[in-house]
């Protein structure tokens, strides 16, 4: 994955993530990438700063168990205006942090949650759907659950 920074012909500024450079330029042409705050999609890339690695070690994100819903929501707020690009494309690193460290167990969320809670299935990070009732029940039992905006893929 790639992260650009990317700004619109009104000269609104926002973030993006793309499988490659060609992902980009093939959506961009076809007027798929769309400015979060005006909806242009005449879009290009922003000057960016490089990113320099260190020496220092970072510490592993901790996986956890999250509900997603079935069909990804638009970035809308719950007061109906447009959720702000730079939240957008945290909620998309996000996502793509828990798709690619942890294991997808769709509806059986619960129950593989109890599994992994009772020490009958092996202990790693899964993200699932889950209703309402069945995240009530798992918290009653002591099992923690968290919710996250699943905003759509960065690359589309």
């Amino acid at each position: 994955m790639i992260h650009y920074n990317l700004r619109c012909k009104q000269d609104h500024a926002f973030d993006g993530w793309f499988n490659d450079s060609v992902s980009f330029d093939k959506q961009a042409k076809r007027g798929l990438v769309e400015c979060p705050t005006c909806g242009d999609t005449k879009v290009e890339r922003a000057l960016m700063t490089p990113a320099v690695s260190t020496s220092r070690a970072v510490a592993p994100i901790e996986p956890v168990a999250v509900e997603a819903p079935a069909a990804p929501p638009a970035p809308i707020m719950a007061g109906g205006g447009r959720m702000p690009a730079q939240l957008i494309g945290m909620l998309q690193k996000l996502r793509a942090e828990v798709e690619k460290n942890c294991d997808y167990v769709g509806p059986e969320l619960a129950d593989e949650a109890r599994k992994i809670h009772r020490g009958e299935a092996e202990e790693r990070g899964i993200y699932g759907e889950a209703t309402p009732d069945e995240a009530e029940a798992l918290a009653d039992e002591g099992i923690e659950l968290r919710q996250i905006p699943w905003v759509p893929r960065a690359d589309g």
